[in-house]
């Protein structure tokens, strides 16, 4: 037997089938929940360390010039060669200064005739005493002016001040050097010297320590190996340039010889108590410099991504500085699995 559908159920039906598929996409989508575990946000006083990096160098440092201007002639050293105090370093050609001497000297033997001449013809009653004590003056200003010149042919040599490396030659044979220009830069290495560690910080950071403050220093060039160091110096102005505090950590290489441009890193135990917040090391997402990233929560359902700024990590515990300020957990426990606004369920 044959059975013969009529048209219109047919239409009913896929209108039906229809309906309750819209009715299906229409549905919202179930958000994922994702089970993290927290950890509370501390709030934390007190004393935490700094690491800083940087390369070594001497106290003494010179920029060393011609006093006047000229030609370079010869420069007789290297970048990075060791010298002996009172070793010639670098020239100016001669010729200028050279007339200049001359010049004043021939100054000096007219006026001491003029003078002469003048004494003459005042004890024949011929000129008179001003005439005299003006060819004095005279006499007296070209000597003046032989004893300028020959100081400054005197200064138109380099000399090394002290034993020390050339860190840097700013000038070459055949270029014109200004007066006072530095021509070549120069720390000084001796018994006596100190080694230095410089190292540019922040100014939150600038706030946390102080002159005097105690510091352990390792070298990259002698593994295994650690030293004392102290702050010696504290900028009160920030470089133009980086905009950092230059801070100066001075270090006692007990039992080796460094080398000036070696890089080191000093941890120093800041004694200048800072407000902040401390965490889990698991709660750090993502870092970089004195810049991370964790994400937080107040209700214990959904997450929120934050920006911190670190001031230090030391036992597996990490202070933060600011970015955490009303907030009550941190994840700790899957974290890669969130997003910012994540739906959460707090396991144990």
């Amino acid at each position: 037997m044959k059975y013969i559908i009529p048209l219109a159920a047919i239409v009913l039906l896929a209108a039906a089938c229809n309906s309750k598929a819209t009715e299906k996409k229409n549905l919202p989508l179930q958000q994922e929940i994702i089970p993290v575990k927290l950890a509370p946000v501390s709030g934390d006083s007190g004393h935490h360390g700094l690491t800083v990096s940087g390369l070594l160098s001497t106290e003494n440092e010179a920029r060393l010039s011609f006093k006047i201007g000229g030609i370079i002639e010869n420069i007789v050293v290297k970048e990075g060669q060791f010298v002996k105090q009172g070793q010639l370093l670098a020239t100016l050609k001669s010729t200028e200064i050279a007339a200049q001497l001359q010049q004043v000297n021939l100054s000096v033997e007219k006026a001491q005739r003029d003078y002469q001449r003048a004494a003459n013809l005042y004890k024949d009653s011929v000129a008179t005493l001003e005439q005299l004590q003006n060819a004095k003056t005279g006499v007296d200003i070209a000597k003046q002016n032989l004893q300028q010149v020959a100081f400054n042919k005197q200064y138109a040599n380099i000399y090394a001040p002290n034993d020390g490396f050339i860190v840097k030659k700013m000038g070459n044979v055949g270029e014109l050097a200004a007066a006072g220009a530095p021509i070549l830069f120069m720390s000084a290495v001796s018994t006596n010297s100190k080694w230095i560690l410089k190292a540019g910080i922040s100014d939150r950071e600038w706030a946390t320590i102080k002159q005097g403050d105690n510091a352990t220093v390792t070298i990259d060039a002698f593994p295994g190996k650690t030293f004392n160091g102290i702050v010696s110096k504290k900028a009160l102005a920030a470089d133009a340039a980086s905009g950092s505090f230059q801070i100066e950590v001075q270090v006692n290489p007990i039992g080796v010889q460094p080398a000036i441009g070696m890089f080191a890193k000093a941890s120093i135990a800041g004694t200048v108590a800072s407000n902040g917040f401390s965490i889990p090391y698991e709660a750090l997402l993502e870092a970089n410099g004195k810049t991370g990233f964790v994400f937080v929560t107040n209700d214990q359902k959904t997450v929120t991504r934050v920006t911190v700024a670190i001031s230090s990590i030391t036992n597996n515990t990490v202070y933060v500085a600011e970015g955490l300020q009303g907030y009550n957990y941190v994840v700790i426990a899957g974290s890669p699995y969130l997003s910012d606004n994540a739906t959460i369920q707090v396991t144990k």
